[in-house]
């Protein structure tokens, strides 16, 4: 695998910080492939396999997917990839995970380029995600099981106790780039795309 074309973003921050819709953008302007354990896990939910039976309360919850189940995920996921051009969003989210995927990205040759950290304040990101949640019952779409104000405060509560510990992980690292995830969504990207541009 040739160093120079591997390039691994990980994008950190709490829910309704807007990761997911800021790494489909910075995906698709540098060709990255944009990997969501959410989303990945969301599927199996829908698709009612063994995995998604048993994730399905733990995601009503609001709890975090036990470490072991996420990094056999993300290994089956990107181990067969060649260059490494990836977006992490949402992974990882305990220092565990981290841990296991610097491993596993120190074995396939393209440790991880930069950690994006989207800032927001707590009561804007819970206006955030109720708001996303009434926009799809009112759309008629399948509303998330943690869309509901109790379960983004829960879900805060847990970012801050299991993944804040990430941002020492990368400062230390010397991987973190800190940005203002308030402003619209193309100021936030500008910010972002500064962030990369200087980690190159």
């Amino acid at each position: 695998m040739t160093q120079a074309t591997n390039q691994v973003v990980i994008f950190l921050g709490p829910p309704g910080a807007g990761k997911g819709t800021q790494a489909e953008r910075l995906a698709a302007a540098h060709r990255l492939t944009k990997i969501s354990t959410g989303d990945i896990l969301r599927d199996h939910v829908a698709r009612e396999t063994e995995l998604g039976q048993q994730v399905a309360p733990i995601l009503a919850a609001g709890q975090l997917v036990p470490d072991e189940i996420l990094v056999a995920l993300i290994r089956d996921r990107i181990c067969s990839m060649e260059p490494l051009r990836i977006i992490f969003d949402g992974f990882p989210r305990t220092q565990a995970q981290a841990n296991a995927l610097d491993l596993l990205l120190e074995e396939l040759g393209a440790p991880v380029s930069a950690a994006i950290l989207l800032e927001v304040p707590d009561e804007e990101l819970i206006g955030r995600i109720v708001e996303r949640g009434r926009q799809a019952a009112a759309a008629g779409q399948t509303v998330r099981s943690d869309d509901t104000e109790e379960v983004a405060r829960r879900r805060q509560e847990v970012y801050r106790q299991e993944t804040a510990p990430l941002i020492e992980h990368y400062q230390s690292a010397g991987r973190l780039a800190e940005i203002d995830g308030t402003g619209t969504m193309d100021e936030v990207y500008a910010r972002i795309e500064q962030a990369i541009s200087s980690a190159q």
